[in-house]
């Protein structure tokens, strides 16, 4: 279990002066959202393809190592093995490469986990990307400046940004308070590692108790803090870096158009 926490990445930033890095972070935020729908788009090998190489692209350019990039699949491989099985023994398609009374395998089953398993952990690694390359403060300017509009109907903007942006800071240091807790215990005798399912699920519940208690301490530390230093929310609030457009965020946000242009030409030629 204390492998599975190391392993969970979001929230943490690699600082860093890679072209990634010096887009504006709303450009990044845009640029993840092209990135979403072009790869919810993909249809057929080629789209994928084009895709991956589009990942591996963006990898290359940030100059995050590619183990740090995949080391956040390992927590949710359960689940990318569970959709893909799903989709195998539950697709229906006119090649059968297996049958035996009510469980049919077809081609067509295989194919569809092998895209969907896909299509999850290059989501993932992607939308990871844009945490790694963007730190929280940089986050929270642009979720705040690209939602601005809707302040018109009166939505409390920036204090959704800021508990985004909070929420996504804490997450690393949460987890770095529930290994320090599981070693203590385990100093202690707990046993996290043996056992069924029932026994490792009660063995956890001492685990969780105080990992709310320093959650529920930490918010109020926070809180306090920042009252301490008369924060209003958005209310006269100024910034130390404004956030500005250069050359190669219209490059980029170029390049995620017709990426997305190009997956839908794809998808209506089928491949």
């Amino acid at each position: 279990m204390r492998n599975i926490l190391k392993d969970i990445t979001l929230g943490q930033f690699f600082p860093g002066k890679t072209i990634v890095h010096r887009l504006d972070p709303r450009t990044k935020l845009i640029l993840t959202l092209f990135y979403i729908t072009a790869l919810f788009m993909a249809k057929g090998f080629l789209a994928y393809a084009l895709m991956l190489t589009v990942l591996l692209i963006c990898i290359f350019l940030s100059k995050i190592a590619p183990k740090a990039a995949l080391r956040g699949l390992r927590p949710i491989m359960i689940i990318i093995l569970i959709t893909a099985l799903l989709n195998i023994f539950f697709t229906r398609g006119e090649t059968v490469i297996f049958g035996f009374r009510s469980i049919v395998i077809t081609m067509e089953g295989i194919i569809t986990a092998i895209f969907m398993a896909t299509r999850l952990m290059m989501l993932i690694v992607g939308t990871f990307l844009l945490t790694y390359t963007t730190s929280p403060i940089a986050l929270t300017d642009g979720l705040e400046t690209m939602l601005s509009p809707l302040k018109k109907i009166k939505l409390p903007i920036h204090e959704l940004s800021m508990m985004m942006s909070i929420a996504l800071r804490f997450i690393p240091t949460l987890i770095d308070e529930t290994d320090k807790i599981m070693s203590a215990q385990m100093a202690r005798g707990a046993d996290f590692q043996t056992g069924g399912l029932i026994k490792r699920a009660k063995s956890i519940i001492p685990l969780v108790i105080p990992l709310f208690i320093s959650a529920f301490r930490r918010a109020d530390e926070l809180a306090t803090a920042m009252e301490s230093r008369c924060y209003h929310g958005g209310e006269g609030r100024t910034r130390m870096k404004i956030l500005k457009t250069a050359a190669r965020d219209y490059i980029a946000l170029l390049c995620g158009a017709v990426v997305i242009a190009a997956i839908a030409i794809l998808r209506q030629i089928g491949i």
